[in-house]
């Protein structure tokens, strides 16, 4: 080895890793994506030293298998796509782990409009027409994916009812956006989906909204930072930067006066590419579900107020607890230690321990002006 080689390879073994190309962060077009996008576009990527590019996905699988394949780095995802990819269940086994809870809530139950003039109000009229509809002309509800809190919301909704999922209605899996699409066709009676395909339904008077995931489940966690173990510990500093960058700009989009610009964001083409009057309603906190009511409801998205991107052990524990009692995982499978490996608070103490509390009211929005507190 000559001297230079000598010294090149001590300055390689010395040297911090880096990623050389853009990491890549993969998310589906629903409002809980705030935080990715407003963290690009806000300018936090950049100034945690990141270079990321944001890739729109279809839905959960393609989410679920580009990570298992390394096609991306991190994504954001169903808290309880967690324990399938580790577990293996319909997939490839995929270690895996989340160091940030990028959302609380943001679901709601969609009804088709088809079903009022048949007598269809609330969930114990539903049975009703689920009876009768027994056969080939059986109900038929959407969720996006099995192993989501879509699917625990919608089959506790309709259990709650004594509505069977599987024998009185019909389950089909449809990515998000194409749920609206399908309810409109007449191909689905109704979903549990996010924002804002719930809302769209209601603007385009084909849906109405008998319940919503803050009401039906409040402080549950929704979407989760996913990503590889060995990405996580491989490329550690990088992983701890998004995170911290991640964080910030959750709590910016959690600063009520913030809501208008996070709108505008999303609505633009690089962000959801969707009407911005569909995005609004729920980030506002007025909830139109049809027929003329809207909602109060503050706390549809909760972003990062009340601890709520904190990935701790506990919210796993009650986590893998509900995935066991809707049979998703397999009693025999719940490990007592997996929680502790996929919600990883450590990544995330240490990401947020050196963040300024105060941070996101200093943070210019695209108007330049100043989030106020």
């Amino acid at each position: 080895m000559t001297s230079f080689q000598a010294t090149m390879a001590r300055n390689s073994a010395n040297a911090k890793i880096v990623l050389l190309r853009p990491l890549r962060l993969g998310y589906v077009a629903l409002t809980d994506s705030a935080p990715l996008i407003a963290a690009r576009e806000l300018g936090l990527f950049q100034r945690h030293g990141l270079h990321v590019a944001l890739s729109r996905e279809i839905g959960w699988a393609t989410i679920r298998d580009k990570i298992a394949h390394g096609e991306l780095d991190v994504a954001h995802a169903p808290a309880p796509l967690l324990w399938a990819s580790q577990l293996g269940l319909d997939c490839a086994a995929t270690d895996v782990c989340t160091g940030l809870v990028l959302n609380l809530h943001g679901n709601a139950i969609t009804l088709s409009t088809r079903l009022r003039p048949l007598g269809v109000v609330d969930a114990a009229t539903l049975r009703s027409e689920a009876q009768r509809r027994r056969g080939e002309n059986q109900l038929t509800f959407g969720v996006v994916f099995p192993f989501s809190m879509h699917q625990l919301m919608l089959f506790s909704w309709l259990r709650a009812a004594r509505i069977e999922p599987g024998r009185d209605v019909r389950i089909a899996i449809v990515p998000p956006a194409q749920m609206f699409r399908n309810l409109a066709a007449g191909t689905l009676d109704g979903y549990c989906a996010g924002e804002p395909w719930n809302s769209l339904a209601v603007q385009q008077h084909e849906g109405w909204c008998p319940a919503w995931s803050a009401s039906t489940s409040p402080g549950h966690v929704e979407k989760v930072l996913m990503v590889r173990t060995d990405f996580a510990m491989n490329s550690r500093p990088e992983h701890i930067s998004l995170i911290r960058a991640l964080a910030e700009a959750a709590a910016w989009c959690d600063v009520p006066d913030n809501r208008p610009a996070l709108v505008q964001m999303l609505a633009a083409r690089s962000g959801l590419d969707l009407p911005a009057k569909i995005i609004a309603p729920a980030l506002l906190g007025r909830f139109a579900r049809g027929y003329g009511r809207v909602e109060y409801v503050p706390d549809f998205h909760v972003f990062s107020r009340g601890a709520a991107n904190a990935p701790t052990l506990a919210r796993a524990v009650s986590l893998q607890a509900e995935l066991v009692a809707a049979g998703l995982v397999p009693r025999a499978l719940a490990d007592p230690v997996l929680p502790r490996r996929l919600f990883r608070e450590d990544f995330y103490r240490e990401a947020v321990t050196s963040l300024d509390p105060h941070a996101s009211t200093n943070i210019k929005h695209p108007g330049g002006a100043l989030a106020s507190a």
